[in-house]
């Protein structure tokens, strides 16, 4: 006699996911890179490698990796002090940094602006110090850092609240001080959940458009992105330069979480051969 499922069976619930997949990542994906492939190899180079093409990789590349290197430190220090300290509303702060999920990019490009312009409420602090931020590189930075910050605070969180006090116990103990502990206890067993939050962050800046585009300024060579360029080329009707221009992102998230991947696999297999 056979159990009933709650969930319904493998045949189903398989076809189900691969249908989704197939028309949510696998269609539009697959659509780009053949649109993309319709370029020879000399216009296919030509269109990536102009100068404004270049000038937009490298405008995204180094604000994304500012983004996420300040996340990477500021993410892991709010996630330790929502798991490690109990303060008056704490549950709100925690609510609030799920806010990047659900409020629409181009909102938060807008309020954004308005705190950063010379005139906000940020920027007026900021302006006689000579720290221009909106339309500027440092703007962009801001815009990624906002929407990003989730992403490593929410895998870090979970990995320390299952951290075994005892470990630190043992480690003072044996007279380790604070930043040994840290460095040498707590930190290799945060290193997976911290290169998955670094890579998902790291990808969502590359390819965040609507939070960065009302505070870049949006100025060919200095603070345009390459999704807004891509835009433009759409703009254009010039299709196939779009498809090149955004596979170039594309190709460059994959490698990113390749490797990512590839460090994280290495970082488990240290920690299984510590243990035992």
């Amino acid at each position: 006699m056979s159990r009933r499922r709650v969930l319904p069976g493998l045949n189903l619930s398989l076809g189900i996911t691969l249908f989704y997949v197939a028309l949510i990542v696998v269609l539009p994906l697959g659509a780009l890179v053949f649109k993309a492939a319709s370029l020879g190899p000399e216009d296919y180079w030509r269109i990536v490698s102009s100068p404004r093409a270049v000038a937009s990789y490298r405008v995204t590349v180094l604000c994304a990796l500012a983004a996420t290197a300040f996340n990477l430190v500021f993410g892991m220090a709010l996630a330790w002090v929502l798991v490690r300290y109990r303060f008056p509303g704490r549950r709100l702060v925690d609510a609030i940094v799920d806010l990047p999920f659900a409020l629409p990019t181009a909102v938060a490009g807008i309020a954004l602006t308005t705190l950063f312009a010379q005139n906000g409420w940020f920027g007026s602090v900021l302006a006689p110090l000579g720290i221009t931020v909106a339309y500027t590189p440092l703007g962009i930075m801001v815009a990624m850092a906002f929407t990003s910050l989730p992403f490593i605070v929410r895998t870090v969180q979970p990995v320390l609240e299952d951290l075994d006090p005892a470990l630190e116990e043992a480690a003072q103990t044996l007279g380790g001080s604070d930043a040994s502990i840290f460095m040498r206890v707590i930190l290799p067993l945060l290193a997976p959940a911290l290169l998955a939050g670094v890579s998902l962050a790291f990808a969502r800046s590359l390819g965040e458009f609507g939070a960065i585009i009302f505070i870049a300024g949006n100025q060919p060579f200095s603070t345009e992105i390459t999704a807004l360029l891509t835009f433009i080329r759409l703009e254009e009707y010039d299709y196939q330069a779009a498809a090149a221009i955004a596979s170039v992102l594309l190709i460059t998230a994959f490698v990113m979480l390749a490797v990512t991947n590839i460090l994280q696999a290495r970082a488990l297999r240290y920690m299984d051969r510590s243990r035992t």
